[in-house]
């Protein structure tokens, strides 16, 4: 089963690596919601080091890629940086801290996720989601055949956008969750039907291009972009992360 080979990987890390590995989830189609059946395990885990490591003076590397193939794709940062990554409000953080696939958790990580919600921007985040979509829609979906999976692509990070502008916090990850709440009604059952095709067929499955989806794009493109300028940049402060980052190390 592969939840077991995935568990044995992240042991092997630990123990090669010389680390503890704080949590450990599935990023990625599956977490998604929308994995196509040959979809590979977007393996995403926090680790920390010893306190030796990070009094050295020449720097210790703060990722781990251990794994890239056509099934795993495992890879982990140094919970330095993801503090650093979180001051920031870097939305992906958000996003595996969400994950409702967890490999590996700890009384650590539940400390961290408790710190979350004071480091969530709005502006930061529309603007994450706006250029994912942007990207996605202006290589991808633009011809009259398309990868199937571009769809879920730019539906994705839009109905995250709008999940941000109407309920001022970080989406969910189910996929299901956001279009619920927040595609339109009239768009749903089109939507429905090409969430279904998506996980009958491979990754590189495709289809015809839908105009309705394409106009509306268009039109949440414009809207998400106009809101991102509008929300406001707000300072904060390094206080509670140095402590996390302390009563971890020291």
């Amino acid at each position: 089963m592969m939840t077991e080979i995935i568990q044995e990987k992240l042991i092997e890390i630990e123990q090669k690596e010389n680390v503890r590995i704080l949590m450990a989830v599935e990023s990625g189609s599956r977490a998604w919601g929308f994995a196509s059946p040959d979809s590979d395990y977007d393996v995403r885990f926090l680790y920390v080091r010893k306190k030796s490591d990070y009094l050295r003076l020449d720097p210790v590397r703060d990722v781990i890629e251990w794994q890239l193939d056509d099934t795993l794709d495992i890879n982990g940062w140094d919970i330095k940086k993801a503090l650093s990554l979180l001051h920031s409000s870097n939305p992906t953080i958000f996003e595996w801290c969400m994950s409702p696939i967890v490999y590996r958790n700890s009384p650590e990580f539940e400390k961290f996720k408790k710190i979350l919600p004071d480091y969530f921007s709005i502006k930061k985040s529309l603007y994450h989601y706006l250029h994912m979509a942007e990207s996605n829609y202006r290589n991808y979906l633009k011809g009259e055949v398309v990868q199937l999976k571009k769809y879920f692509y730019v539906l994705r990070p839009l109905l995250a956008a709008r999940w941000v502008m109407s309920q001022k916090c970080p989406p969910p990850v189910l996929f299901t969750e956001l279009m619920e709440a927040e595609l339109e009604k009239s768009l749903v059952p089109e939507v429905e039907r090409l969430l279904e095709m998506k996980q009958r067929v491979s990754e590189m499955g495709e289809a015809w291009k839908i105009s309705v989806l394409n106009e509306y794009f268009e039109k949440s493109l414009e809207e998400i972009r106009m809101e991102a300028g509008r929300a406001e940049k707000v300072d904060v402060s390094w206080e509670k992360l140095n402590t996390f980052f302390l009563d971890l190390v020291v």
